[in-house]
């Protein structure tokens, strides 16, 4: 992405003088001839530099205060050039907020150079130093940039899902080379009219032209489940599923990452605010993401149902397989005063219920029968029940071997309720989103 400079000067000759000298292909440059004008650019482009000249009647020291006051949040380089070479002036002018400060007439080589030096600091300090991107304050400067222009364009939301889950299980050491695997090959899928950014530590943001964007998201999703397995364990890969370690997350049973990539065009729609674009493609993103495969979606034109909101109903139902009776009925106490609409079924047998639980409390029974193992497994094969989580509880210390039925948390007996409860309010969170 070209990096924006905005020089407010109301000389003709000399700012476009001082353009020729800093416009690249890199680095666009804009001028404005009057303070009006200049402060609704500052505010559509967020630009990464502003030189700023006394060639007004406002004080250049107030006006450097107005701008800097203007732009807290994204904090430009603001250079001032003044026809005084007196100290005071100087000083005054550093003082209300500007960064650097050059006398007129300027040394042409000597002024390229130290703007040039001002646009690597700034873009330098919004680099993460893991992937060495752009960070999400600098990657919704970008956006609101491309809004701003009549150009078309796509954006692409990439996650990796299952992030923490892998992180907790293979380190952070793993986590960070499989970021950085992903990242260059992001990179190397772009060209140099393309930005990749970050809005956190594993989801990037591209901004691209609108012809190409579904084949960058079909590309990248095959490519991510290429190289993922290299990233895993045998006896993993063998089981077909992490298990987490530790204190707070033994027992839990986690899918392998994938990618999911949201994307949105303004073909269809033409978005006010970046704002805007950011919370379209979080909500493609959620209907994207698939359990175990990495996969993306892209806005379509609406053909029917313009403006339509379909809210889903919160589900907080828990149904309860327990084969101690007093257990049972104090889950189903407890669980119902914490406001979950808890349900004991008193057989091993496939619920006919016509609400699907968000979550499935199962005792797995003797260690001869394993009934629960058995329900946990049959339950897991039926399409209404995929989507419930399971929590086994079990005095049988496989944790494996219950974790192949489909659970996805094992919890040995006896156990803490709070803990329990804990991992309940966690699982239908996870359900409902």
């Amino acid at each position: 992405m070209q990096s924006v400079t905005l020089i407010i000067d109301k000389r003709l000759e000399l700012s476009t003088k001082y353009k020729k000298l800093l416009e690249t292909d890199t680095n666009s440059v804009i001028i404005s001839k009057d303070l009006i004008t200049s402060i609704k650019l500052i505010q559509d482009k967020e630009p990464d530099l502003i030189i700023i000249s006394d060639s007004f009647d406002n004080e250049l020291s107030d006006f450097c205060k107005q701008v800097r006051a203007l732009t807290y949040n994204m904090r430009p380089v603001i250079v001032a050039l003044s026809k005084s070479a007196d100290f005071n002036d100087r000083i005054k002018v550093l003082e209300s907020g500007a960064d650097d400060f050059l006398s007129e007439p300027v040394n042409t080589e000597e002024f390229k150079v130290r703007m040039n030096a001002h646009l690597r600091r700034e873009f330098e300090s919004n680099l993460d130093t893991k992937q060495l991107l752009p960070n999400k304050n600098y990657t919704m400067r970008a956006l609101k940039r491309e809004l701003s222009d009549n150009s078309s364009w796509a954006a692409l939301y990439i996650s990796i899902e299952n992030f923490e889950s892998y992180k907790e299980a293979y380190t952070r050491l793993a986590s960070d080379k499989l970021l950085q695997t992903y990242c260059a090959i992001i990179q190397a899928s772009l060209n140099e009219n393309d930005y990749l950014g970050e809005i956190n530590e594993n989801t990037f943001l591209i901004l691209t032209d609108t012809i190409k964007a579904e084949r960058l998201a079909s590309f990248l999703t095959f490519a991510f489940d290429s190289v993922a397995t290299k990233f895993y364990a045998e006896h993993d890969l063998d089981r077909g599923y992490m298990i987490l370690q530790g204190d707070e997350f033994a027992g839990r049973r986690a899918n392998f990452v994938h990618s999911t990539i949201s994307i949105v065009t303004n073909e269809f729609t033409k978005y006010k605010d970046s704002a805007q674009v950011l919370n379209n493609l979080i909500q493609i993103h959620k209907m994207a993401d698939l359990p175990n495969k990495s996969n993306y979606l892209m806005e379509r034109p609406k053909i029917e149902g313009q403006d339509s909101v379909f809210e889903k109903e919160y589900n907080n139902k828990i149904l309860i397989f327990e084969t101690d009776d007093a257990l049972g009925t104090l889950l189903h106490t407890i669980l119902n005063l914490q406001g979950y609409q808890a349900q004991i079924i008193n057989e091993y047998t496939i619920p006919t219920e016509d609400e699907i639980p968000a979550l499935i409390i199962v005792d797995a029974g003797d260690l001869e029968k394993k009934n629960g193992l058995n329900l946990c497994y049959s339950l897991k094969q039926q399409d209404n029940f995929k989507s419930s989580k399971i929590i086994v509880t079990s005095i049988i210390h496989d944790k494996e071997l219950i974790l192949n039925t489909g659970a996805d948390l094992y919890l040995p007996k006896p156990y803490d309720i709070p803990q329990l409860i804990k991992w309940a309010d966690n699982f239908i969170k996870e359900f409902n989103n």
